[in-house]
């Protein structure tokens, strides 16, 4: 039998600093005797800077916020407890935190605080690896995302995430079916870079902000002279050549040009306005479109042969209505990024205002998630904790006509408060019938004149251009009504 195992001759501050976690040991006073290099990546500060330093002069943290602190004062562990604090350099960092007690002959000496980035863990349990600080953002080929930036828990997204990650190596297109506000582009761009072409473009496009007149010429390219005041320029094909284009809203495209897309996809080549050359592409295409695809090829929107080159791979996004498991983490995701731009150091959010956003319809997907933190963490002050006073209005009222909630309080169960209802339709439905008659009138005065009546509305014409299609006006109607005398 070998020799046995004696403790006193492990390493154990080796070890220690060779752990992936956060590793900080402090003495009797709070202050800071090792500090690790995984430590170091969270904090964003040397071992150098906060060796010497008390916790509290390191973070602004106090001795009831600190779990450090906690353990020092009550002698007692501090097991799994989530914390969003900010380093005295600006550094927002969120974590889990365990903290024990270090005793020496029944005398507290100190305290040994593990912590695991909590956006770190939360990807690795999704995607099974662990992302690289600095993966946010890919410098020079037009992403901010990857897979691993997508917080996934429910079987929907996680199957999403799978076909995604399965079919971004091979040619075939893509299309990205779900909601306004699920993720779409998120999950295009997480595709282009998960791909043998990550170091190559990712060229994206909404085609619904894109004047019809426009959009082919800003696709395909245009040859000088093909038409008045017409430049030699390379479309949005060319340049995504050798990496991926992206046509967000793709059933916003007139149906004469998703004929010519079509060609472009089969054949595999591209012809500028006005130009008999063709030049030869390899470009992996991606698109999404905001209702299932069958819906809207019954609705004409869509041509049924497009969708056949279009979707060969189709990956369907749930909405966040169905999918309310994954709030608390998302919640969690975007107080870590808000504290971070916004300088605050938000913890969480009461349990009046979890009720309310797990009860709530969320037409507006996790882009409303979103925007309902960030407007929060404007009003908290120097709150830790989101309130429902804090919350933006519109949350307050259901798109199923319900009435008002109160915010100065923080009811238990929402389901007994009252209904509200306009002129029966939901807030949401009576806002865009406004935007439509806006619209109408405005095209009306104008004789279809879409320029000017985006003038006197005040808006772009991109944005004037969005609502035409978004609503399927045509502004033609308005011109043949007049000059008919109707």
């Amino acid at each position: 039998m070998g020799k046995q195992l004696d403790f006193n001759d492990i390493d154990i501050y080796r070890v220690l600093s060779a752990l992936h976690e956060g590793v900080v040991i402090s003495d009797h006073t709070g202050r800071v005797i090792f500090f690790n290099e995984g430590q170091s990546k969270i904090d964003d500060f040397t071992r150098e800077e906060a060796l010497g330093k008390k916790i509290t002069d390191l973070y602004q943290l106090d001795d009831d916020t600190s779990p450090t602190m906690r353990c020092l004062n009550t002698g007692k562990p501090i097991i799994n407890e989530t914390l969003v604090y900010q380093t005295r350099l600006g550094r927002v960092s969120n974590i889990i935190s365990n903290v024990y007690p270090l005793y020496k002959n029944r005398r507290l000496i100190g305290a040994i605080n593990f912590s695991k980035d909590y956006q770190l863990l939360e990807r690795t349990m999704v995607s099974g690896t662990g992302p690289e600080r600095g993966d946010k953002k890919r410098a020079g080929n037009g992403t901010r995302f990857s897979f691993q930036d997508i917080i996934a828990s429910s079987s929907e997204m996680i199957n999403a995430i799978r076909i995604a990650k399965m079919s971004s190596s091979s040619p075939s297109p893509i299309m990205i079916s779900g909601e306004t506000g699920t993720g779409k582009e998120l999950f295009a761009q997480s595709i282009h870079n998960h791909s043998p072409r990550a170091k190559k473009s990712f060229i994206p496009l909404n085609c619904a902000a894109i004047p019809e007149n426009l959009l082919e010429g800003i696709l395909f390219g245009t040859s000088k002279g093909s038409f008045t005041g017409a430049i030699e320029k390379r479309g949005l094909f060319e340049q995504a050549d050798g990496g991926s284009i992206f046509l967000d809203e793709l059933d916003s495209m007139p149906l004469t040009l998703q004929a010519k897309l079509l060609r472009v996809v089969q054949e595999k080549k591209v012809r500028k306005l006005g130009s008999l050359v063709e030049k030869d592409l390899d470009v992996k295409i991606l698109s999404s479109v905001a209702q299932p695809p069958m819906d809207i090829i019954k609705k004409g929107s869509l041509r049924m042969d497009l969708f056949y080159r279009m979707g060969v791979v189709s990956v369907l996004l749930p909405p966040l209505r169905e999918r309310k498991e994954e709030i608390q983490s998302l919640v969690k995701y975007f107080i870590a990024k808000y504290n971070r731009a916004l300088v605050k150091k938000v913890g969480g959010i009461s349990m009046g205002v979890e009720d309310l956003l797990v009860n709530y319809h969320w037409p507006g997907n996790v882009r409303e998630l979103e925007h309902i933190i960030e407007a929060s963490m404007n009003m908290v002050g120097t709150d830790q904790t989101i309130r429902r006073d804090h919350l933006p209005p519109h949350i307050f009222t259901s798109s199923h006509g319900q009435a008002p909630i109160s915010r100065s309080r923080e009811p238990g169960d929402l389901k007994s408060l009252p209904m509200y209802q306009v002129d029966g339709t939901s807030l949401f439905e009576a806002q865009a019938s406004s935007e439509q008659r806006m619209i109408c009138s405005a095209l009306e005065k104008t004789r279809g004149n879409a320029a000017m009546a985006a003038r006197n509305l005040g808006v772009s014409p991109q944005a004037f251009h969005y609502k035409l299609k978004k609503y399927k006006i045509n502004r033609k109607a308005f011109s043949a009504a007049v000059g008919s005398g109707i």
